[in-house]
């Protein structure tokens, strides 16, 4: 009974053992997911963002920049905390169990040193002889020969398992020895990032100092910009009021309110929505500068910007391309701005502004993934900036909730 309650014991352990180490290596595996993508997308900042150290320098730009990349190796610097923690806990688990498992090995052992000194010291007086023959009947003697059977069955059981739990404890020592080197190499790779973090924060400080004498011209300046960029989202809502109007008119309804959607259009725009979250990129590589909504400035906090869409950085001559099919509605022209692209997806419409070079023009059908133009690169700062919007009707949404990991 005590070497079966001990087996139950240990099977127990490492049916626990299994299952935490699953479930370990399962938040494992998404933190290293998420630190990939970090350490990427500090990648592309550095080339999109920081590499044309030649071209003229805009200091608000470089504040905003630095303040993107902090916030990004930040995160990075949060995951790695996290899987070193999730580290901790496994060795702690692992510690715990090797200790559990040697004193169920020991006590294992013990008992079975036991059955053999026994068995030795029968087989010795040939008292096993003695106890088969002194039976009073075939059928005892036949119950002592299973017994003796048994007995032999459940030695050779007992040393299977001792050879098992003892690869399973060399298992476990050499999962802890690993589950140690992975910790160390993660701490001093930890401990390089948060240096590269204090070095960045310590030049956003400088150049933060250097702009709090200009505030109230940046200011200024930032509300200029974004009147400018009130003023082509204006439009681009005017432009999507008339194409609303227009279908209603073509239907003989009077509604301004939503698209009337012949039945290709309806499926193009369920088509749409059944793939929210996963729909491409407008650009092939690229970095989200500024999120969808109203924000306090990066570097300005006293002055509030809004955004219809996401700003994305890219490299010089990439293009810009259509996230799902559909039609060009139209090609928005605002003086003192690059063309802005309309694309029409049944009762969704997307747009892509500051395009430099056009590939399409008002009715043309567009594919997934089809370039529809080249993006401006300012040949003062170097950069190459994309800012793209979802609209439902004339509502925007946010681009996040329907672009792949965005």
């Amino acid at each position: 009974m005590r070497s079966a309650a001990r087996l139950l014991s240990i099977l127990f352990l490492l049916s626990s053992f299994n299952a935490l180490a699953q479930k370990s290596t399962a938040r494992q595996k998404e933190l290293e997911v998420q630190k990939q993508r970090l350490t990427s997308e500090i990648k592309q900042i550095n080339t999109l963002l920081f590499k044309n150290t030649k071209k003229k320098k805009d200091v608000l730009s470089e504040v905003e920049n630095l303040n993107l990349k902090i916030a990004v190796r930040s995160q990075l610097v949060n995951v790695n905390n996290q899987q070193a923690n999730l580290l901790t806990r496994q060795i702690s688990v692992n510690e715990r169990d090797i200790g559990n498992l040697r004193k169920e090995l020991t006590a294992l052992k013990k008992d079975y040193a036991e059955m053999i000194r026994k068995s030795y010291k029968s087989k010795s007086s040939q008292n096993r002889l003695m106890f088969l023959f002194s039976s009073e009947s075939f059928l005892q003697a036949y119950k002592r020969i299973q017994y003796m059977k048994q007995y032999a069955s459940f030695r050779k059981k007992q040393g299977d398992e001792i050879a098992v739990k003892t690869a399973t404890l060399q298992t476990l020592n050499t999962n802890l020895i690993n589950q140690k080197r992975k910790k160390e190499a993660l701490v001093s790779e930890n401990r390089k990032v948060q240096q590269t973090l204090e070095g960045e924060r310590k030049s956003q400080e400088v150049l933060i100092r250097s702009l709090k004498k200009r505030a109230s011209f940046l200011a200024t300046s930032i509300k200029q910009k974004q009147k400018k960029a009130a003023a082509i989202d204006r439009e681009i809502e005017r432009l999507i009021r008339e194409a609303i109007a227009a279908s209603n008119k073509a239907a003989g309804k009077k509604s301004s309110k939503a698209f009337v959607l012949t039945p290709e259009a309806r499926l193009l725009a369920k088509n749409f929505t059944a793939n929210k979250g996963r729909l491409p990129w407008p650009v092939e590589k690229g970095v989200v500068t500024q999120r969808f909504g109203t924000q306090p400035h990066p570097v300005v906090r006293t002055t509030m910007i809004k955004s219809n869409g996401v700003t994305i950085a890219t490299s010089p001559n990439a293009v810009a391309r259509a996230v799902f099919e559909g039609e060009v509605m139209t090609v928005l022209s605002f003086k003192g701005s690059n063309p802005t692209v309309l694309i029409k997806h049944g009762n969704y419409i997307t747009t892509y502004k500051n395009i430099g070079k056009l590939y399409v023009k008002k009715g043309d059908n567009v594919k997934a993934k089809q370039a529809i133009g080249e993006i401006f690169t300012n040949p003062q700062t170097g950069k190459t900036i994309l800012q793209f919007s979802v609209f439902n009707e004339f509502t925007p949404q946010d681009p996040k909730s329907w672009i792949y990991k965005m």
